[in-house]
């Protein structure tokens, strides 16, 4: 299963709205035949490619995936009938597919024709991987990830405003995989202004991702059509109110953004909630926000946060107005902070990623 853990990884930035898959073939003496995953929309999925590679040695054997095999037909075919087919004995799957369209009718379409069906092995890892899958198609809402990076005392610019480079060139390699798993990268009209993002794939190692949409949250129409977001090299999405001025709005339609004018939140901003429900429905699965310090803290207020990726950079910046991850007015008492679980802490080149996903149930 850590195998075909590995493979369906190879679809990374590639394979949504449909999620990560990896499949392993055994034969009837336990080795290895024949490996699959999921490429993109369209592709074999991994069971199917992985019996194309396993040929007659699948007979009698074991297939080994990540996730519940389909048995509907959508852009492919049932991977239950091809495993059927193949006349396998045995499959292990890591998890249930949560679509409610397959959710168990998998696997109880294999039962059914006497496969031998197990489900559990390493659950927990082939669950996080699709996170984003599982939360869109179940409520038709994204998966919401802050990434940020910061000074050892928190901060994410010096004082005098200078932010570039925080982090190391590792890390922010590291920052790309992120951005290649994200359906959209959000960020506010200020960091638009100030820096001038191109919310881009830059690493050559993700050159066959596809680009994902650039979202900007621009309330008043702040944000002119000539900086480098409108340049036509990623879709560009531009959320306001209808206090953006007309002329603005014609702009940025002009430039080849699409626009969305939706409803003002209590700080009479764009409301986040309602951005998420726009672009869920436009199968964005991973949101990634990038950007900057006043946005994030709506969204840790409006507690739209599912994780937080934070790069800590080996330095102390200081400066009693120096920006750090989050602005905004705060909680109190302390005890109403968002609370978070660590799930993991490594090191990248000199740096420290460390992630902690959102506790709903205290």
């Amino acid at each position: 299963m850590r195998r075909a853990l590995a493979l369906a990884e190879r679809g990374w930035g590639r394979v949504s709205p449909n999620p990560l898959v990896g499949a392993v073939v055994l034969d009837v003496a336990g080795e290895v035949v024949g490996e699959g995953w999921h490429g993109g929309p369209g592709s074999p999925h991994a069971e199917v490619m992985a019996l194309a590679a396993a040929g007659p040695r699948a007979r009698g054997g074991t297939v080994v995936v990540t996730l519940e095999p389909c048995n509907h037909t959508g852009r492919t075919g049932p991977c239950t009938q091809a495993l059927i087919d193949a006349r396998v004995a045995r499959v292990i799957a890591a998890t249930f597919d949560p679509n409610p369209i397959v959710d168990g009718g998998g696997v109880a379409a294999l039962r059914e024709r006497g496969v031998e069906v197990d489900v559990g092995t390493c659950g927990d890892d082939a669950r996080r991987i699709n996170g984003a899958f599982e939360r869109h198609v179940t409520t038709g809402r994204p998966f919401v990830v802050l990434k940020t990076a910061a000074t050892l005392d928190g901060k994410t610019a010096a004082a005098d405003g200078t932010s570039k480079w925080i982090t190391s060139e590792q890390a922010r390699e590291d920052a790309q995989r992120l951005r290649a798993w994200s359906d959209a990268i959000v960020v506010g009209s200020r960091t638009v202004l100030e820096d001038d993002p191109a919310l881009t794939l830059r690493a050559p190692s993700l050159a066959a991702a596809r680009p994902p949409m650039r979202v900007v949250v621009d309330t008043v129409g702040r944000v002119p059509a000539g900086r480098r977001l409108f340049d036509g090299s990623a879709p560009t999405l531009v959320a306001t109110t209808e206090r953006a001025a007309d002329d603005r709005v014609a702009s940025w339609r002009s430039a080849g953004a699409e626009v969305v004018v939706l409803d003002r939140d209590r700080d009479d901003a764009v409301s986040l909630d309602a951005l998420l429900e726009t672009l869920g429905k436009r199968d964005v699965q991973g949101v990634l926000v990038e950007g900057g310090a006043t946005l994030a803290w709506s969204f840790v207020r409006d507690a739209l946060l599912d994780r937080v990726v934070l790069y800590l950079a080996p330095a102390i910046a200081g400066g009693t107005h120096a920006a750090g991850v989050v602005a905004g007015d705060g909680f109190s008492p302390i005890e109403t902070a968002l609370p978070l679980r660590f799930t993991s802490v490594r090191r990248v080149g000199p740096d420290l990623r460390v992630e902690a996903d959102v506790q709903r149930d205290r």
